[in-house]
Order: structure tokens, then sequence, then C-alpha cells
């Protein structure tokens, strides 16, 4: 009998060891590891709320293009823009070609940094599009269609 009630203390040993890791690396991750590896999504007013908190640190800014603000040059492939969300605004630098359907007025996430210079560095640029799909009417070209999913800029 002190055989097998041997081996039952020396699984409960392993079994209490095993629950103690799972509970330390839930534990880290929780509290001390994720949160370095997590992207928040802001928006340019609680980007701005954050302070020197907010800089150099993994964000995506989610917002509006503020119309007038772009600005592309297409031979060195430099995008500068403004992203609002009616309170506050962030010039935003991204490069590489944006997608089809940048423009003035429309909903944005980038994701990158907010420099010291208060210029947030976008590695990646995300466009807002209409979900909704409808085919073209007899007789009526896709281009046409287009004019509908983006938003009228005020003059």
């Amino acid at each position: 009998m002190s055989d097998a009630s041997g081996k039952m203390k020396g699984r409960r040993r392993w079994a209490v060891a095993g629950v103690v890791v799972i509970a330390a690396t839930f534990g880290w991750l929780l509290y001390g590891g994720l949160d370095k590896n997590v992207v928040f999504f802001l928006t340019p007013a609680e980007l701005l709320a954050k302070g020197t908190d907010g800089v150099e640190v993994p964000v995506r800014l989610g917002g509006q293009v503020k119309p007038g603000s772009v600005a592309w040059d297409d031979q060195t492939l430099d995008l500068n823009f403004v992203v609002v969300d009616g309170v506050g605004e962030v010039k935003v630098h991204s490069t590489g070609a944006p997608p089809q359907m940048f423009r003035d007025g429309m909903g944005v996430i980038v994701e990158g940094q907010f420099g010291r210079d208060g210029v947030f560095r976008s590695s990646s640029l995300m466009v807002k599009h209409s979900n909704e799909y409808r085919p073209p009417a007899e007789g009526q070209r896709p281009q046409e269609m287009y004019k509908t999913l983006f938003k009228e800029s005020p003059k």
C-alpha cells in the first residue's frame, strides 16, 4: 500500500507543479508581457492625450482624412496627410503607394508610431470602404459607381 500511496503523492505533486506553471505563465501574459505586444487602437484626441506615453509605441490611429491635407509625391512615394476625429488632429507620414480609394474625407486606419516631432510614421494604411455591394445597372459603368463610395468634401 505504501507503494501506491507514494505514486499518488508523486502524481499530485506533478499536478500542483503544472497548475503553478500555467498560473504563472497566465499572470506574466496578463500583467507583464502582453501589453508590450498589443497594438492599441486610438483616435487622434486619445493619442494626443497620452502625451509622452504615446510616443514611440506601436498603435493604430483611426479617423478621417482632413480635406485639403493630402500631399502625395509620386516620385518618392511619400504621402503626408492629417487624420482628424472632430477633437484632435495628427499629421501622418506614410511611404509607398496608398490604396486606390484613398482620398480627402475618407475614414482611415494607420498603423505605426507617433514620433517626438509630432508626426505619426505609418507602416500600414487602410481605408474604410462601403460594405454594400450592388451590381451596376444595365448600361452603367462600374467606374461611375465608385463616386457613391466617397463622401463629398465640403468646398
